[in-house]
């Protein structure tokens, strides 16, 4: 399968809690954490601010075991179902998406 990652060698990627099916965050991968997620089993990002990899929980604790990972069908972004140990937000809270716009 070719993955398909933007001009910048970026996928977003969508986690979802795999036992509720919240959207917990979208965050962006690139071949090294795209490779470390399907090889560790736990989520692994590119963060575009600090220009590095990091490892989800990898200094909170709040790690993502990853159930399944799927794909779109252009091929370029990722859906990712997690069992999540803690909340997913930096803010502490479970999912990043607890803000609702009023329409």
């Amino acid at each position: 399968m070719n993955i398909k990652f933007d001009e910048n060698g970026l996928l977003p990627c969508v986690v979802q809690d795999a036992a509720t099916r919240d959207v917990l965050m979208v965050a962006w991968m690139n071949q090294e954490a795209y490779d470390k997620t399907m090889e560790t089993g736990d989520t692994w990002f590119w963060s575009r601010s600090r220009q590095e990899l990091w490892h989800k929980g990898g200094t909170s604790g709040n790690t993502q075991k990853v159930k399944r990972v799927r794909i779109d069908c252009d091929l370029d972004t990722l859906l990712v179902e997690v069992e999540p140990a803690g909340p997913a937000c930096h803010t502490g809270e479970k999912t990043c998406f607890f803000r609702e716009v009023q329409i």
